[in-house]
């Protein structure tokens, strides 16, 4: 019994230590803007209070693999031109900020249990890729592969992938088997490719299911994509040339959550394009609009800035009040439009939830940026509340051109 009891006690720890490889995180956005949340790196100041693997686990000598998350191996940022041989029980593989120009299938021979492998911030070209090399893992869930020199979708990929970043590539088409055979497919990045309105004659995204993200900023579209998954939450499209929105265009999508479309070149939009019932968030700044339109009772943050509207119309935004229904909308960000007044006080009754009415310099046509007498409207805040608005508004006046470039440019990978 005391041999069956010493296995015994060897099982659970090797559980407990399993369970605690897998922190809860979320993958956030490593390109700057709202806050991030990365993949645990390990930190050998860091006391970690973890039960040790009852015997020792194997490293490619490149890399390191901590003792407290033996599951993980760690060859990021080492300028490694290859990719070391991978052991057999590594899941979680760090190979980012390198100079890897190939992805051969003989260092992943005896890796079948790998869950996730980011291998951004590299120099991989499509063709050195070789074929099949990712669809044998029928354990992945994460690909990282963006910041990379990839010409091509790097197809084909194993049906369990819930998350593929592929940003900042040269990608300039998408065949249409490349996105087939992935059901969990949960969100997708593309931003910062190469591609245009041609991707979207096969359809490539319609069969995605499960797809609650997809991000296709910075990119060189000119028409809304079509034949989106109705399961889409979150959708990028900023940094494009998109100059229109089809009527009923969003009746297929009514679970958006969050939609940012700035920087395109939109200029009318139908009174009742947004009439969607959970959006949260709505990006529209740096766009050439003229008008406002009708504003979504479940909306919160509405975001116009540097359009070229004159006056906004509050019957428009709101044709009715109704007190069973509250609207939500807490935050309007208006400057750098051409305004000479701020915005009638009867929108304070349809929005009556309404916090910061954000009006900075007004681009008045004939005379140098202006500002109206109240550059920013609050009210409803507690002291607490209000410090910290103005701790905002004054890091907002900090900003730079770039900064606000930035921080729009580039729709969170892992956007929640």
């Amino acid at each position: 019994m005391g041999i069956l009891s010493y296995l015994l006690i060897l099982q659970l720890l090797w559980a407990a230590l399993v369970s605690c490889q897998y922190e809860d995180y979320d993958f956030e956005d490593e390109y700057g803007g709202e806050p991030d949340q990365h993949p645990h790196y390990f930190n050998p100041n860091t006391q970690v209070q973890v039960p040790r693997f009852p015997f020792p686990v194997e490293c490619a000598k490149e890399c390191f693999c901590p003792p407290a998350f033996p599951l993980s191996m760690y060859c990021d940022h080492r300028k490694l031109k290859t990719i070391p041989n991978i052991p057999n029980h590594v899941q979680q593989l760090y190979l980012q900020n390198n100079n890897i120009e190939a992805v051969p299938a003989g260092p992943f021979t005896n890796a079948t249990f790998i869950r996730e492998i980011n291998l951004s911030h590299n120099n991989i070209k499509f063709h050195m890729i070789d074929h099949g090399v990712f669809a044998k893992f029928s354990n992945l869930l994460q690909l990282h592969l963006q910041h990379n020199e990839l010409e091509e979708f790097p197809f084909p990929l194993p049906s369990s992938l819930e998350r593929l970043l592929l940003g900042f590539n040269k990608i300039s088409r998408l065949p249409g088997n490349a996105l087939e055979g992935l059901p969990n497919m949960t969100m997708l990045d593309l931003c910062s490719n190469l591609l245009d309105d041609s991707v979207f004659k096969e359809k490539p995204f319609s069969n995605m299911k499960n797809l609650t993200q997809l991000n296709l900023c910075n990119n060189k579209l000119q028409t809304m994509p079509p034949d989106l998954p109705p399961s889409l939450q979150h959708l990028s499209l900023e940094n494009n040339s998109i100059s229109h929105i089809p009527e009923n265009y969003f009746t297929r999508l009514p679970q958006i959550i969050a939609l940012r479309m700035s920087h395109n070149n939109l200029q009318n939009i139908p009174h009742n394009t947004f009439n969607l019932p959970n959006l949260l968030e709505l990006h529209l700044g740096h766009n050439k609009l003229k008008q406002v339109f009708y504003i979504p009772r479940s909306l919160q943050h509405l975001y116009l800035e540097d359009n070229e509207i004159e006056n906004i119309n509050v019957t428009v935004m709101c044709p009715a009040l109704d007190p069973l229904n509250i609207k939500q909308l807490t935050y309007i960000r208006l400057d750098q439009n051409k305004l000479t007044s701020p915005i009638s006080s009867y929108a304070f009754f349809c929005f009556p939830l309404i916090r910061t009415i954000y009006y900075g310099e007004q681009n008045v046509t004939g005379s140098s940026p202006s500002q109206l007498r109240t550059p920013v409207f609050r009210r409803f805040l507690t002291p607490e509340e209000f410090q910290e608005a103005e701790d905002n508004h004054e890091m907002l006046n900090q900003e730079t051109e770039e900064d606000h470039e930035a921080e729009d440019s580039y729709f969170h990978p892992y956007y929640h």
